[in-house]
């Protein structure tokens, strides 16, 4: 059985102290002792680490060892146009699980009006929720998850590969990511999703223009967050077969 994952500030001096929601999960929930063992990360590293010593506020760990972790060789973005919040962090979970290293929001021009006025007192439920995901899907870090004016900042970040889910489109998803299996690592791939009423179609030229592909997912009408599951997922099977097919 896998042990489970905690998240950590530092580890100095072979030593790393759990606090705040952590440390109430480990003494409440799990009902830790002294002597179990858990991994930590501080973000960077993952370590094997048994506790100390249990006080109310905070859970001292002993560092046992670090343990090595697979290097995340495909860099993903995902840029998702504002949808109604209850979705929305349903989307910032599986995205999470699912190996996004970078997720923007952004109010595109059919997205529902007032959305961005809450996005600022949101931000650190996203965060909350994407550290929860990044423990259970045993990731070294949480995803960065930052608001965006708009899709200028997205479509001119850095990126070997840009794939936009449209609607109208007619190219399958699985056809434009061959590209991706000629690649090695450090590939940085941004996928960008619209709103639930679809791209502008000044959002669309604007998209294409910035050198990204269109894509679909099929005949059905998905959700946004089942798009995004769906697309994140054809990502990292193809990125999974080039690794076994290349050595990437």
């Amino acid at each position: 059985m896998a042990r489970r994952r905690f998240f950590v500030d530092e580890v100095h001096h072979d030593k790393a102290i759990a606090s705040g929601d952590e440390a109430q999960h480990l003494r409440q929930v799990l009902r830790a002792e002294v002597g179990q063992r858990y991994e930590l990360s501080d973000g960077e590293r993952v370590y094997l680490a048994e506790i100390e010593e249990l006080r109310r506020q905070t859970v001292t760990f002993t560092i046992l060892e670090e343990l090595a972790q697979p290097e995340e060789t495909l860099v993903l973005s995902l840029g998702v146009a504002l949808i109604k919040f209850d979705r929305l962090e349903l989307l910032v979970e599986k995205a999470t699980e699912l190996g996004v290293g970078r997720l923007l929001v952004f109010p595109a021009i059919r997205s529902e009006r007032g959305l961005e006025k809450a996005v600022p007192k949101r931000l650190e439920r996203w965060k909350r929720i994407a550290l929860e995901a990044a423990k259970q899907s045993h990731r070294v870090s949480a995803p960065e998850i930052e608001e965006a004016p708009g899709l200028e900042p997205i479509l001119s970040s850095p990126k070997d590969l840009g794939v936009f889910l449209d609607e109208a489109g007619t190219v399958p998803i699985l056809n434009v990511m061959p590209e991706i299996t000629k690649r090695s690592q450090g590939y940085r791939a941004t996928l960008l999703l619209g709103p639930e009423g679809g791209w502008d179609p000044r959002e669309r030229a604007q998209v294409l223009q910035a050198g990204f592909s269109p894509a679909s997912l099929g005949q059905r009408i998905l959700r946004a967050e089942t798009a995004a599951m769906a697309a994140l997922s054809a990502f990292q099977f193809c990125w999974d077969q080039a690794a076994a097919d290349h050595q990437i």
